[in-house]
């Protein structure tokens, strides 16, 4: 029998195989096209994406880089976006974000080359992007209806899996269709009885699932909301990896007994994605 090189329906078990896609200089000159905070420094976005690559290896994942072309889309290296790996194979998802769609495409080459199988794929009018779906367990799966995954997109995903129960929350509003509001933006999954959350934006209907589901939660400070102290990636249950320069963060997590491992992030950051968003797992055990 040959070993397993997909399925994905958990955000904390063992990161075993992961895609990643690598910035390059000739499609960072997009950034103001997609929102960018400011234009990232090609040597240095580079160099600190190649060190983030080095402790996803050393944590036993191997790392499998796309190779599709980005199109001068900078976006494309948040690969964890435009698609959503399940057990029976990767859903091709269609970004409510107009400059994301082209990279829908693309990943699906990369799965290809990859061995991973195409599920099943959302069109117009159904919107949805990853960074609105987080895997409560391997049968509910969370997702946040905002401004880049609508009702039309929720359905699909439903019909998709119809093994699991997915559960839709409204997202706030916050600074408004411009900027980037998921549902991940506001929870990452530690383990499976553990999560770090922004808890005055979480949505009250998720916040009282976490409970009754027995869910610790480590609470992010408001200074470190915007500086991604709540996108923090699931190595292992327990072991977390997260962009530096958020001290309390990490403090609070370490309490609840969490090994974190960081990584300089502040060119890969301009685009307003962290851990979660460098990252499509294909593969948790």
């Amino acid at each position: 029998m040959q070993p397993k090189t997909y399925g994905c329906q958990s955000m904390t078990g063992d990161l075993r195989r992961v895609l990643v896609r690598a910035p390059r200089g000739e499609d960072l000159h997009g950034w103001q096209t997609c929102d960018w905070r400011a234009e990232p420094d090609a040597r240095r976005i580079a160099d600190e994406h190649e060190a983030f690559c080095a402790l996803l290896e050393g944590a036993g994942a191997e790392v499998v880089h796309a190779q599709s072309p980005a199109e001068g889309n900078p976006d494309a290296i948040y690969t964890y976006d435009p698609a959503l790996v399940a057990d029976e194979g990767a859903l091709l998802l269609h970004p409510g974000k107009d400059c994301r769609r082209g990279e829908v495409a693309a990943i699906a080459e990369d799965f290809e080359r990859a061995g991973v199988p195409i599920a099943g794929e959302l069109h117009d009018p159904e919107w949805a992007e990853g960074g609105d779906c987080c895997w409560l367990d391997e049968l509910t799966l969370l997702v946040g209806c905002g401004y880049r995954t609508n009702e039309a997109g929720i359905a699909r995903m439903r019909a998709l899996l119809p093994d699991v129960e997915v559960v839709a929350y409204d997202l706030p509003h916050w600074h408004g269709r411009g900027e980037v509001m998921h549902l991940m933006s506001l929870i990452s999954p530690l383990a499976p009885d553990l999560a770090v959350v922004y808890a005055p934006l979480l949505p009250t209907r998720l916040a009282q699932l976490l409970e009754a589901r027995g869910v610790e939660l480590v609470r992010v400070p408001d200074e470190e909301f915007e500086s991604m102290g709540s996108n923090v990636l699931a190595l292992a249950p327990r072991v977390a990896l997260a962009v530096e320069g958020n001290p309390r963060s990490r403090e609070r997590m370490e309490r609840a007994g969490v090994e974190v491992l960081t990584y300089a992030g502040d060119e890969l950051s301009k685009g307003d994605g962290g851990p979660t968003c460098l990252t499509r797992p294909l593969l948790r055990v």
